[in-house]
């Protein structure tokens, strides 16, 4: 035995395993090693981010989760009894937070772009806005009927065609206008079918409009203009989010919160709730960085569109006629407004308003300014 072990050929044999094990090794950390190199620099990270979820992947993410999340809030909000929305909301972002921390001490989470490329005023509004859309959506859906929330969330659409012409002269071709005009009538016909409201629930209602398409439209803008990833600009915005739900408590929430009765089994609800809130943020952040602020309303109008016609198809639910319709005649414009969407890179001229045309110069001043002297400064410091 001993003799067969020390043959030539045997030993030749066992070099080879053992160069073969050392090569795949060696591809495997050289895959790795590039991996954290690219989540190093905001670049790279855009990069990966876009080449593992592009537009489909994002909007399909988005959706499953946001299907998901309606069912556990109901599950929270109705039989659990939990009706502190604002607290609620303040669970989910500190969970999201409590993850992304994780992530950042395992060195995993993308870099931000530089500091200077992005101004910290930008930055303080995204936080704002994002506490009270959230914030102000679920305190809406507390107070008022499905019917005048469901008006409101329909009023949003208008509200980002109209501040993204104010704050970047961006148009919308006629085509579009009118595709989104009926996919809004379709699903007001669909879902409105009481407008029954408290006064201080349409306050808010109306309160929630303009931050909810704010918060949409900065999400898009500061990641295809700035660098910025999903993750990246969620870890930067959470806190301040968080500060302002805290200031939000005392004026929307009603009293009673620490004589709640906590369980195992509220807690487990709540914690899934929180983790799928979670998932809904970071999906969200994607698909709005994928593709755009009115896209992705359409997307939430599809889902409700989806989940009424399907319950009407697979559980025999009866929502009317009326409703029927006008879910079809909303899938119909939403598939107008995807196809001219498709055709917009490959017909459309590249039209650009002097606008951005000056965001762009300065923007390309900047990077030449910085130049490759700022590499360092792409990594995450926190």
């Amino acid at each position: 035995m001993l003799n067969f072990l020390i043959r030539k050929d045997v030993r030749k044999i066992l070099k080879r395993k053992d160069s073969d094990a050392g090569e795949k090794g060696k591809a495997m950390e050289e895959l790795r090693a590039s991996l954290f190199n690219e989540l190093r620099s905001s670049e790279g990270a855009k990069r990966q981010q876009q080449r593992i979820c592009g537009p489909s992947v994002a909007l399909t993410f988005n959706f499953l989760v946001s299907v998901g999340i309606i069912l556990m809030n109901k599950l929270v909000l109705g039989r659990v009894g939990f009706n502190y929305p604002i607290f609620l909301t303040f669970i989910h972002y500190t969970l999201s937070w409590l993850l992304m921390a994780i992530l950042n001490a395992l060195s995993m989470l993308p870099a931000a772009p530089p500091s200077k490329s992005t101004p910290f005023s930008s930055l303080l509004s995204l936080g704002i806005v994002m506490s009270l859309s959230n914030g102000l959506a679920n305190v809406s859906l507390k107070y008022n009927s499905v019917g005048f929330y469901q008006m409101a969330k329909i009023a949003v659409t208008p509200t980002i065609v109209l501040a993204e012409f104010i704050l970047f002269a961006k148009r919308v071709s006629c085509q579009k206008v009118l595709a989104l005009t009926v996919v809004s009538i379709g699903v007001a016909v669909a879902t409105v079918t009481d407008l029954q409201f408290h006064f201080f629930g349409a306050c808010i209602a109306l309160a929630w409009i303009i931050p909810s398409a704010v918060n949409k439209i900065l999400w898009s803008n500061l990641q295809q203009q700035e660098n910025w990833t999903a993750l990246a600009l969620m870890w930067k915005t959470t806190p301040i989010t968080l500060f302002f739900l805290v200031t939000l408590m005392p004026w929307l929430d009603p009293p009673g919160i620490l004589s709640f009765g906590w369980n195992l089994n509220n807690t487990l609800a709540i914690l899934m709730s929180a983790v799928l809130g979670f998932l809904l943020q970071w999906s969200g952040a994607l698909a709005l960085g994928a593709t755009s602020a009115t896209t992705h309303v359409v997307l939430g109008q599809f889902k409700t569109c989806v989940i009424l016609l399907g319950g009407f198809f697979l559980f025999g639910s009866n929502p009317g006629t009326i409703s029927i319709c006008g879910a079809t005649t909303a899938l119909a414009g939403m598939s107008v407004y995807t196809y001219l969407n498709l055709l917009k890179p490959q017909q459309l001229p590249n039209k650009t308003s002097p606008r951005q045309n000056s965001f762009t110069l300065s923007k390309s001043k900047l990077s030449k300014e910085n130049g490759d002297t700022h590499d360092g400064d792409n990594m995450e410091t926190v």
